[in-house]
């Protein structure tokens, strides 16, 4: 199994600064991919920002320019730097990896999402 803890979630004043970490555990032999994405109430998931193994990244429009994710390969961790929030950046914030395992196979494992608020 792969497991995946978020942290740093929390509530922030527009225009404030948040970094969300994601660490990978478990049965790895490489991530392919990671990615982060959100969730607002009533809305569906969205994609925010991904990270292929490469190192080429896809951001979602309304994050550009102000979202950045990183990696940490020698932790398994990656991280989510959000700048100049915005209440409409408010929703739950999952994590998400696929991953090639240990034997061969392949894994897609989700984080138990963090909540993020932005609001004065």
């Amino acid at each position: 199994q792969v497991q995946l803890v978020e942290s740093g979630g929390g509530l922030v004043q527009p225009g404030g600064s948040l970094r969300l970490s994601c660490v990978a555990s478990g049965s790895i032999l490489s991530i392919n991919l990671m990615g982060w994405y959100r969730q607002a109430p009533g809305k569906e998931r969205e994609l925010v920002a991904r990270m292929f193994s490469g190192g080429s990244t896809n951001y979602a429009e309304s994050v550009k320019g102000r979202f950045t994710i990183s990696r940490d390969n020698a932790k398994n961790t990656f991280y989510l730097q959000m700048n100049s929030l915005k209440p409409e950046d408010t929703a739950v914030y999952f994590c998400n990896v696929f991953v090639t395992r240990i034997g061969g196979d392949f894994w897609d494992a989700w984080g138990q999402g963090t909540l993020v608020t932005v609001s004065s």
